[in-house]
């Protein structure tokens, strides 16, 4: 009986692993996204964002991503959307300073890992989810991830900006981290 117990423990134990808990290395990652004005595509990265990650292949069960954007580090190189993206019209950084991003759980679909997750934008929480991409290196590890964004699902672009043949509808956010272990 004492076997038993015992080999039912260590057959159990792998689901009990915790995920690897990693830490952002910034120099080498970027959060970037990409979009259309007036048929050009153009692309933008936000400077300051913080993100929580605990990820393993083998045991998604046990993974999670969150992470937190400060919406007015945005830059896309050109000084007239630079300017009006933190107004009222677009991210409104005087109400809501901050995006948020937080896996609900993750699938694989196909050869696939899908990170199904919430993203809170101007006081609007809706699902989104991103494909991921992690590949092991040494200790760490470098992530990437990308997804589509609905801006107008987010009330991002109001107004005389709500035409998505003047502004794409679908924004593309992608990511390429690269993750030391803690």
């Amino acid at each position: 009986m004492k076997r038993l117990a015992t080999l039912l423990l260590a057959l159990a134990l792998p689901g009990l692993v915790a995920a690897t808990d990693y830490t952002v290395q910034p120099a080498s990652s970027t959060l970037g996204f990409s979009n259309t004005f007036q048929g050009e595509s153009f692309n933008g990265h936000f400077g300051q964002w913080t993100a929580a990650i605990s990820y393993d292949p083998a045991n998604l069960a046990a993974s999670k991503f969150d992470v937190e954007v400060t919406l007015a580090s945005v830059k896309t190189g050109d000084s007239d959307r630079d300017g009006a993206l933190p107004g009222t019209d677009f991210f409104d950084v005087a109400k809501f300073p901050k995006a948020h991003f937080v896996t609900t759980g993750f699938r694989q679909s196909g050869g696939k890992v899908i990170a199904d997750g919430t993203l809170t934008l101007r006081g609007v929480t809706k699902p989104v989810s991103l494909d991921v991409t992690f590949k092991p290196q040494g200790s760490g590890a470098t992530l990437d991830v990308a997804g589509t964004v609905k801006r107008l699902d987010f009330n991002v672009g109001t107004g005389d900006y709500a035409d998505t043949s003047v502004i794409g509808g679908e924004v593309k956010v992608t990511a390429h981290l690269q993750l030391a272990a803690k």
